[in-house]
């Protein structure tokens, strides 16, 4: 997914606060009918952007959006496109703007329906916005069915019907996009999958709303990018030296050992001035065979893992990955928590604990990280709702930052209340 223009911050606003923003604007003296313009306006300046003239369908449905849509229907016919509109329901009971923008539309209108795209256009889905909350049916699901059987391509306002603004669930169905248009500022579904899966290419359109409206929303939810951290970041300067840009600590299990390695080698390349893996002497030659760089110690048992964090040098540890399902394990893990350092936990270091989590959280007392995927979230907490309210739960109750992985972690996330809900956001805290 691409994010287009106008994105001057990575604020993201849920589908409540984008009302909010819209009633603001229109408070603040900015028409309601020039906001839909504007929409209509950056929609088929997209279009025309990335094609050429060629027949058009608009999908429009019984509200702003598909207001939206007659303003496009407009705009592309007077620059030559051959256009049709199909309407779910009918033009009488559309009302505000919606109505206005129908009445400006000289062409006619067709009842919505899978044979409006019998001659294979490029179709404009302006059905629903971001606040749906029931799933699609009767025509308008028949139609986005068809639409996705017969892959055409398809030009998604404000986002792909049928996903949930808040959550990115699909309610019943909603098109593959190749692009969406989106206004002010993106909600997360835009991101959470599977709605970023149907998004495509995600432009954001300016189309005068004031960012001043943000004071009073006071938006929490954030996109990851260098603009949250950037200034945070603890930069080397000449003075620096390797005990300056801390020393991380990562246990190594005997088996799986490709993973403590791999981490071993982010955290030198995010700029630790040394990283040492402790690992069982049988397994010393294994690490000591790859990274130069890297430190290897072998370590007995738990009281000397325990010996190991007392330098007060070492203040970064994390446990899990390839670490081996066992006691010694969450042995491990309530150790580091213990020795007063940045613990991130990960993988076996998390499941270890499924049929005792509370042992697990009653041991959180600093700053800690918790790394799972679906599966070993759901062996520690018992919490439901959609991804982000998970997590923020799961936070709460662990006492822990929490990043919950999964597909829509892979390049973008986006953290709210200190909870880093996917890959992403604000540094809870500078980095040492």
């Amino acid at each position: 997914m691409k994010t287009g223009t106008a994105m001057a911050d990575n604020v993201l606003l849920s589908v409540e606060e984008m009302y909010r923003a819209d009633s603001a604007a229109v408070a603040g003296g900015v028409a309601s009918l020039d906001l839909m313009e504007a929409a209509g306006t950056a929609i088929a300046g997209e279009i025309r952007k990335r094609w050429q003239p060629r027949p058009v369908v608009i999908l429009a449905g019984p509200g702003n959006n598909g207001g939206d849509g007659f303003v496009v229907a407009r705009l592309l016919t007077d620059d030559g496109w051959p256009v049709r509109v199909a309407l779910l329901g009918e033009a009488q009971y559309l009302k505000g703007d919606a109505a206005h923008n129908a009445e400006r539309w000289q062409g006619g209108v067709e009842v919505l329906g899978p044979g409006i795209l019998d001659d294979g256009p490029l179709a404009v889905d302006a059905l629903f916005g971001a606040g749906l909350t029931r799933p699609l049916e009767g025509p308008a699901l028949e139609t986005i069915q068809a639409l996705n059987l017969r892959k055409l391509d398809c030009v998604a306002v404000d986002i792909p019907s049928g996903v949930d603004g808040d959550s990115g669930e699909i309610l019943a169905a909603a098109p593959q996009a190749v692009v969406t248009v989106t206004f002010f500022r993106p909600q997360p579904g835009h991101f959470l999958m599977p709605g970023r899966e149907l998004t495509g290419d995600l432009v954001v359109a300016d189309i005068g709303i004031p960012d001043g409206v943000l004071r009073d929303i006071k938006p929490a939810t954030y996109v990851n990018g260098p603009d949250l951290w950037l200034q945070g970041f603890p930069w080397p300067d000449a003075a620096d030296h390797k005990y300056s840009r801390g020393h991380a600590v990562v246990w190594g299990g005997p088996e799986m050992t490709g993973a403590a390695r791999l981490a071993a080698l982010g955290a030198r390349r995010l700029g630790a001035g040394l990283v040492t893996i402790a690992t069982p002497p049988e397994a010393f030659a294994v690490y000591a065979a790859e990274e130069p760089g890297t430190l290897i110690k072998p370590v007995e048992d738990v009281a000397a893992f325990r010996d190991l964090l007392n330098d007060p040098r070492k203040n970064a540890v994390l446990v899990g990955p390839g670490a081996g399902l066992s006691e010694a394990t969450a042995e491990k893990v309530l150790a580091a928590l213990d020795a007063g350092k940045a613990v991130v936990i990960d993988a076996d270091g998390l499941s270890v604990f499924a049929d005792a989590p509370e042992t697990l959280f009653k041991a959180i007392a600093g700053p800690c990280l918790l790394t799972p995927h679906e599966g070993e979230f759901k062996r520690l907490f018992s919490v439901n709702g959609d991804k982000p309210t998970r997590a923020r739960a799961a936070a709460k109750l662990a006492g822990a930052v929490v990043r919950l992985k999964g597909a829509d972690a892979m390049r973008d996330a986006w953290q709210q209340d200190g909870v880093d809900v996917l890959d992403q956001s604000r540094p809870a805290a500078r980095p040492s």
